[in-house]
């Protein structure tokens, strides 16, 4: 299998955009765990009540969990997805 010039840069484009994403999420992912043990040691300080860092843990790892579908989630979607697509877009011949 050869990789013409342009097909080459392409990849390259494409692999440096990936690890960045990647490299992205890792940070997002070690900010959310340093604060939110930051935040439970807080509530644990505080006499360990109602615990309120629930509410910042799920918020954010919604977030977490939206940035880690972009980065893991194919960006090209697969042919057989394509077709699906194509099909229902179709007109219905009656």
């Amino acid at each position: 299998m050869s990789i013409q010039v342009g097909q080459g840069q392409d990849l390259r484009q494409l692999a440096i955009v990936q690890l960045r994403k990647k490299r992205e999420a890792q940070a997002h992912a070690l900010a959310y765990v340093t604060v939110n043990l930051f935040l439970v040691t807080i509530w644990y300080a505080t006499g360990a009540g109602f615990f309120w860092p629930v509410f910042p843990l799920f918020g954010w790892g919604i977030g977490i969990a939206f940035h880690l579908w972009d980065v893991y989630s194919p960006d090209v979607p697969s042919e057989a997805r394509i077709e699906r697509e194509m099909q229902r877009l179709t007109p219905r011949v009656r």
